[in-house]
Parts: structure tokens; C-alpha cells; sequence
């Protein structure tokens, strides 16, 4: 699994330098900076190798930070099993109909809990793709978008999906991690899975040296049945 983790983070460094270009190309029109936290808010998915991630970064903070982080996202799993009564150990989405947690509601301010007091991530060099992508369209250079979507802080009056400059190697990126995701489910679960999903909270309490994964009862699409 160590191995993996080194190619996926050197896959996400290759994400953080085209937003780096990007940010530089855009000339003052792209405001993402260090204590800027608007996308740092309400709940995404992400996927369990990016929650492996997660928790190996983690794990380096002091012992009252994470307590203080995990007390946070009990509270969070409390809300959620409110919700979803069903919903429990390892946390995995998959199982449920895809519109209960792909479309979260907007309106959630909820901090992320790994959200520092100075508005930092607390795990910044491990955090998942989804929060280096977001802020600037995803636009691969063969011109096909995978995500429309900027922050409403960047590009004031003007479209960034017109910008060439900002496209990227968008699909092969995605393929890569595809492929690195089935390799890490093939040696967590020997299934060599595309997609196991769960949210930040929930991924800093899973269990992962304790949970039975080569047990766990596939759905039909593809899912975890808990």
C-alpha cells in the first residue's frame, strides 16, 4: 500500500502544478490562496484510497488535534446515521441510491472538521483530488469538460472555459487514478474494484487494519452492501 500511496501523490503533485500554471496564466483572476476556505465546506464524496491518504496524513498530527477533529466527525457521522440509519462501519456510500449523497444539499456551511482555526487545511500536502481541482474548470486539452464548475471568487466577469490555456491532461489523469484506485481495492479487498466511496468524516474513522475487508458483500452495481 506504500507504494501506491507514493503514485498517487505523485499523481496529485501533477495536479497541483497545472493549477499552479493555471493560477499563474490566469493573471490575478483565480483568488485560491492559503486561508481562503469557501470550498472547505459541507460534504463531498471521495474515495476510500483518497481516505487511506487521508488518514496517513492524519495520523502525523498531534494527539489533540486529532481527538479534537475526530470529535467533530463523530458528530458528523451522528447527523448522518440520523439521516441514514443504515449507514455504518466502514462508511462506504456506495450501496445507496447514488442521488442520497451525490447531490448534497448546497446550503451546508458545515466546516470540513480537518478545517484549522486559520481557515488552513490541517492536512493540506494529503487532502483529496476533488480539493485541488476545485476553483477552476476541469477541460481536458482534447477540449471534453469534466466539470463546468469554478468558484464564484475567481474569473469575475469572464469564462473560463474559453481559456485554452487553462485545459490539461484531464482524462489521462482520471485513467491513472482509476487504474490506481482498482490496485489498491485489488489489495484491500482482492477485487479489483473502480469505485468505493465515503465522505471526509466518515473517512477519518474507518477502521482500516480492523475491518474485514475481503468479507464485505459486493452489490450488483458494484457497491458495498453493509
Amino acid at each position: 500500500m506504500d507504494g501506491l500511496l507514493t503514485e498517487y501523490r505523485g499523481l496529485l503533485e501533477k495536479v497541483d502544478d497545472w493549477f499552479r500554471r493555471s493560477q499563474a496564466k490566469a493573471q490575478g483572476l483565480v483568488h485560491c490562496a492559503a486561508g481562503c476556505s469557501q470550498c472547505c465546506r459541507g460534504l463531498f464524496d471521495i474515495s476510500l484510497l483518497e481516505a487511506y491518504l487521508l488518514q496517513a496524513g492524519f495520523s502525523q498530527l498531534a494527539e489533540e488535534t486529532r481527538e479534537r477533529v475526530l470529535a467533530q466527525s463523530r458528530l458528523r457521522l451522528a447527523q448522518l446515521q440520523a439521516q441514514w440509519p443504515d449507514f455504518s462501519a466502514p462508511y462506504l456510500l456506495n450501496h445507496m441510491p447514488d442521488e442520497l449523497w451525490t447531490e448534497m444539499p448546497e446550503g451546508d456551511m458545515t466546516p470540513c472538521p480537518l478545517l484549522g482555526e486559520d481557515g488552513r487545511c490541517l492536512v493540506y500536502q494529503w487532502r483529496p483530488m476533488t480539493c485541488r481541482l476545485h476553483g477552476l474548470p476541469n477541460v481536458d486539452r482534447s477540449g471534453e469538460i469534466f466539470s463546468d464548475q469554478w468558484c464564484t471568487l475567481n474569473f469575475s466577469g469572464s469564462n473560463p472555459l474559453e481559456r485554452e490555456e487553462l485545459r490539461w491532461d484531464f482524462r489521462a489523469a482520471f485513467e491513472v487514478e482509476i487504474d490506481l484506485f482498482q490496485r489498491f481495492a485489488e489489495g484491500l479487498l482482492a477485487r479489483p474494484l473502480r469505485e468505493l466511496d465515503t465522505f471526509i468524516p466518515t473517512a477519518l474513522l474507518i477502521d482500516f487494519a480492523g475491518t474485514d475487508w475481503q468479507n464485505l458483500k459486493i452489490a450488483p452495481a458494484g457497491g458495498v452492501r453493509a
